[in-house]
């Protein structure tokens, strides 16, 4: 599900002669990537933004746009999808340029210092500093292993839902055992504006890696004829017209049912892949990145890892740990972006300097 995004901070990517020079770059636009646009801003950092999917808000929006999110502090819950608009609405302040739907392939070290970047679209920069806040990594689908399936991949075969009404008043099979399969099945069946005409949800076992309610719920609506549970794998499928029509689902007993749809919807979960990151030259420990805990900076100086990316001793994968870096690592790198300027902490609610980064007015406290 895709952000709505303000035209002010869609993809502003523009063609340029040579390199792009900047104070950072940050590689992923989740929560902490978008956060850590923040914490720049009010250190007066200008920042660019990368990201391999074509809107922002990361494994947010890509895995959970609509589920409820408990802890973030002083937000007693809100969606993936609401947070990131929030976040967005948050950094307005000061015009992080966003480059959308490319991944960065090349980091290199410069004589000057400075970093050379460059994305698989070939947009280039020259950046004093670096912010890694790619999650796990970007996420592939587990795709369906049926020879010639590939080629409905994205009109009739689905790994994702971008838009749930495109699946209204339609035959759907769903494919899968954990949450996500479980609750597009009962998004689909039950009654709402994107209600399908039939849900059938097929899994290789009777058991399930979903949460315990919802299992109960998608086998209430079993017993009520209002959606169908078949034990089986997709093992082939058959085509009308040039269209995929029906796929054959092999039980246990070794029996296979041939099964009509519009639509086939696979969830078998997402594999984060590390991809260009790990070639870069920077301490990994498990795939994941080492950095330090006071500035959260890696093992090349000027490049700094923060969110799920990192890992240190006692690291937690937690969006609120995440912030936390994203704030210390503002400050590790303003040295390298201000070598003579001296940076104090300030406090949002009092400075009046803050206040004009943010483009509000201070207070007047009696």
């Amino acid at each position: 599900m895709q952000s709505d995004l303000n035209p002010a901070i869609a993809d502003t990517a523009r063609t340029h002669d040579g390199p792009i020079e900047t104070d950072a770059v940050i590689v992923g636009a989740g929560p902490v990537g978008l956060f850590q646009v923040f914490e720049l801003g009010l250190l007066e950092i200008k920042a660019h933004i990368i990201d391999s999917l074509a809107y922002p808000g990361g494994q947010c929006i890509e895995l959970y746009p609509d589920k409820p999110i408990y802890d973030i502090p002083a937000v007693p819950v809100c969606t993936g999808k609401e947070l990131t608009d929030a976040l967005l609405k948050q950094i307005e302040p000061f015009g992080a340029t966003f480059h959308l739907g490319q991944e960065v392939t090349t980091v290199r070290k410069q004589d000057d210092g400075r970093f050379f970047v460059e994305t698989s679209k070939g947009t280039r920069f020259l950046t004093k500093t670096v912010f890694i806040a790619g999650g796990v990594g970007s996420f592939q689908p587990r795709t369906l292993k049926v020879d010639g399936i590939e080629a409905f991949d994205g009109t009739q075969l689905h790994y994702r839902v971008r838009d749930p009404a495109d699946f209204a008043g339609k035959n759907l099979v769903i494919v899968g055992g954990g949450d996500s399969a479980l609750d597009w099945a009962l998004n689909f069946a039950q009654d709402g504006p994107n209600k399908a005409e039939s849900v059938i949800l097929v899994h290789r076992r009777d058991g399930f890696r979903a949460a315990p309610a919802s299992v109960a719920k998608m086998k209430a609506l079993c017993e009520a004829y209002e959606m169908q549970f078949i034990v089986g794998q997709v093992t082939g499928f058959e085509t009308r017209d040039g269209r995929l029509a029906q796929v054959k689902v092999t039980g246990a007993d070794g029996v296979t049912r041939v099964v009509p749809l519009d639509m086939l919807l696979v969830f078998f979960g997402l594999s984060p892949k590390l991809g260009p990151i790990a070639e870069w030259g920077l301490g990994l420990d498990r795939k994941q990145i080492t950095v330090d805990t006071e500035k959260f900076e890696t093992t090349t100086p000027g490049i700094f890892a923060v969110g799920d990316i990192n890992t240190y001793p006692g690291k937690k994968k937690l969006i609120l740990s995440g912030f936390h870096e994203a704030a210390l690592a503002a400050f590790g790198a303003a040295p390298y972006v201000f070598p003579e300027k001296r940076i104090l902490l300030q406090y949002t609610t009092t400075s009046p300097k803050l206040h004009k980064v943010l483009g509000v007015e201070s207070p007047v406290f009696d």
